[in-house]
């Protein structure tokens, strides 16, 4: 079951709408939705909300954004999982993906890091990648030399409002995961909107002999 749930992105108003901040909308939508205030902790570097009574969960869950900038998350999850005896396992990163298009999301336990920094510290300094991500889609600028420079820009609207949509539906999983039914979990998030149903058949109109 998930006891920490971290939002990778960067600190600071310059960075707030950029696409490498998506970890952050996610803990800043779930937080709103969970009724707590995120307060800056020192100890934990970051962001830090307790919320005692989550739907599913069985104790404490925590919210953390860590304010360390990217490549240094890991300083930040794994003092506070350190601190609270979190195992990898117990821990979920919410992160843009670029392999994945604006509007698609994916859930998974370990893996690599896709040369994404946030992870790649978190693997560095919990000494394993064995936490579950939540991997937000944000495309990918067809170059990698242009990468560094798309992930630090503002999307257009239509975009942003492709991911704010998948945070959305995400929510919907949050509870399962804090029950620790991660396959109904990733089901739920992976779960493709029905397809409308073909129009039924218009019997046919009798027309009177000439």
């Amino acid at each position: 079951m998930i006891k920490l749930m971290v939002g990778l992105g960067n600190p600071g108003p310059e960075y707030e709408d950029t696409r490498h901040n998506a970890g952050f909308w996610w803990i800043d939508g779930l937080a709103r939705g969970l009724k707590v205030m995120l307060a800056p902790d020192k100890a934990y570097h970051g962001l830090v909300a307790r919320v005692n009574h989550a739907p599913g969960a069985s104790g404490p869950v925590w919210l953390l954004e860590p304010m360390t900038y990217m490549n240094l998350s890991g300083k930040s999850v794994a003092a506070l999982a350190r601190f609270f005896k979190i195992a990898p396992d117990e821990i979920l990163a919410v992160h843009d993906e670029l392999d994945l298009p604006p509007g698609e999301m994916k859930f998974k336990k370990g893996g690599g890091n896709g040369g994404h920094n946030g992870l790649r510290d978190m693997q560095a300094q919990l000494g394993s990648g064995d936490f579950w991500r939540l991997r937000l889609g944000i495309g990918h600028p067809g170059h990698k030399a242009e990468v560094a420079g798309y992930v630090l820009r503002k999307p257009p609207l239509a975009e942003r409002q492709a991911v704010e949509d998948c945070i959305e539906k995400s929510y919907a999983a949050v509870e399962l995961m804090l029950r620790g039914e991660m396959d109904k979990a990733l089901a739920r998030i992976h779960a493709k909107p029905p397809r409308p149903k073909p129009p039924k058949p218009q019997p046919p109109v009798d027309t009177p002999n000439p």
